[in-house]
């Protein structure tokens, strides 16, 4: 995803009042996460079941989270996921660098980046897929659901191998 369209998607949810930002970074999402730190309205976890836990606390003191991450993470954090976020409907964006999506893309990529999808429709997380043209309408649809209490996961292909 171009540089210019990352940085808006990171605007488009602080002007959406999500609030908190929390996540391991991530190549896919540089500039995502750079716009952030430029912002200085961010926070780096070491681990994305730490990311995801600093969420849900703040989202329970009544502000709005996203946390970012690359799918490795997701798929580590799966349990977290489930026993928390969504066993307790806790409503956060997360949003998922998809490396493996790519052939050639580094070899530990390559498992979990083939199974994605089915991890997301397995643990029943409603998701997107965004990219440069559909980003507005699916950054307004994630607002939309976390305002419902309903946590969601938005999904970002590496489309480059750098």
């Amino acid at each position: 995803m171009k540089e210019v369209t990352q940085r808006k998607i990171f605007q488009y949810f602080l002007k959406n009042n999500v609030e908190n930002f929390i996540g391991v970074p991530d190549s896919t999402l540089k500039y995502f996460i750079d716009e952030g730190i430029k912002k200085k309205n961010i926070i780096i976890a070491n681990r994305e079941e730490e990311a995801i836990g600093i969420a849900a606390g703040m989202t329970l003191a009544k502000t709005s989270s996203l946390v970012f991450m690359q799918n490795a993470g997701f798929a580590n954090s799966l349990s977290t996921i489930t026993s928390l976020i969504d066993l307790y409907k806790i409503p956060i964006i997360l949003i998922i660098g998809w490396r493996g999506y790519l052939k050639g893309d580094a070899p530990e990529h390559e498992k979990i980046g083939k199974i994605q999808p089915k991890l997301l429709s397995n643990i029943g997380l409603k998701n997107r897929i965004i990219d440069e043209k559909n980003w507005q309408k699916n950054c307004k649809w994630a607002v939309e659901n976390i305002r419902k209490g309903i946590p969601i996961a938005l999904v970002v292909r590496r489309e480059t191998l750098e």
